[in-house]
């Protein structure tokens, strides 16, 4: 299995911390985010990585990973940004965003799903957001889910009948790989479905995040299985986010 990681954003939210430097390249406790995913990936066999940078793309200089630069990463978003290595996706692969940090075990969890697309899913995410006051809940990319599948993904929902939320770690098959281009350029290029104005949570396909991608696949009938985990990860959106992160590092927790 292969990974992608999405590391092209400008991460606004981060300043001043990302003035000079990509937020996955911050580094704590003598490590950058990046080489922390990396390291919880390969702890599960993972090998052959895909980064997708944009924002001050010279300062990425891990060898041996496959770049794919988004040298459009102020005026496009997430799926952009993922599409662009698409000819790394043929045999399957992992995807994941380059502000998380989870365990190893996360990861392992994700491969175990026998299915063609899974999503990891936080059942106690509220937890999380209790004094998290610079990232409120209506940002989380929160899932509702049926016998084990997705069947609602989607920024700024209300949060009452959520399932949990989606961490921004996701496993496509290699059916699965074969579904997300086929649908993807069904919407870009075909003129009878072309996306042309809103998509989702997003102005236009150009500005869509992932999730937007995956509701249009539940939308369409592909079945959406969820990885349901506790805990065991957290997001770097903002500065308040990355203090976090640097206590549950010291704690051990990741």
């Amino acid at each position: 299995m292969k990974s992608i990681i999405l590391a092209a954003g400008p991460s606004s939210r981060l300043r001043p911390l990302t003035l000079e430097t990509p937020k996955t390249l911050l580094e704590i406790e003598g490590k950058t985010i990046l080489e922390r995913i990396m390291d919880a990936q390969r702890a599960c066999g993972i090998e052959e990585f895909a980064i997708v940078r944009g924002y001050k793309k010279e300062q990425f200089t891990i060898p041996n990973v496959t770049y794919f630069d988004n040298d459009k990463c102020w005026d496009t978003n997430i799926l952009s940004s993922l599409m662009l290595a698409e000819d790394f996706m043929d045999d399957g692969f992992i995807v994941s965003y380059c502000d998380i940090l989870y365990t190893s075990d996360v990861v392992q969890k994700l491969l175990d799903s026998p299915h063609d697309i899974s999503i990891v899913v936080d059942t106690a995410w509220r937890e999380r957001y209790e004094g998290r006051t610079d990232h409120p809940t209506d940002e989380a990319e929160l899932a509702v889910v049926e016998n084990g599948l997705i069947t609602h993904l989607s920024k700024f929902f209300n949060p009452d009948p959520a399932h949990g939320e989606s961490i921004g770690l996701k496993k496509f098959t290699k059916k699965g790989a074969e579904i997300l281009r086929r649908n993807y350029h069904r919407m870009r290029e075909n003129k009878w479905t072309k996306y042309t104005g809103r998509f989702h949570d997003a102005t236009n396909m150009d500005f869509a995040y992932l999730t937007d991608m995956i509701l249009e696949l539940i939308l369409r009938g592909y079945p959406i299985h969820s990885v349901d985990i506790q805990n065991q990860w957290v997001e770097m959106d903002t500065v308040q986010d990355f203090e976090y992160a640097k206590e549950m590092i010291k704690k051990g927790l990741l």
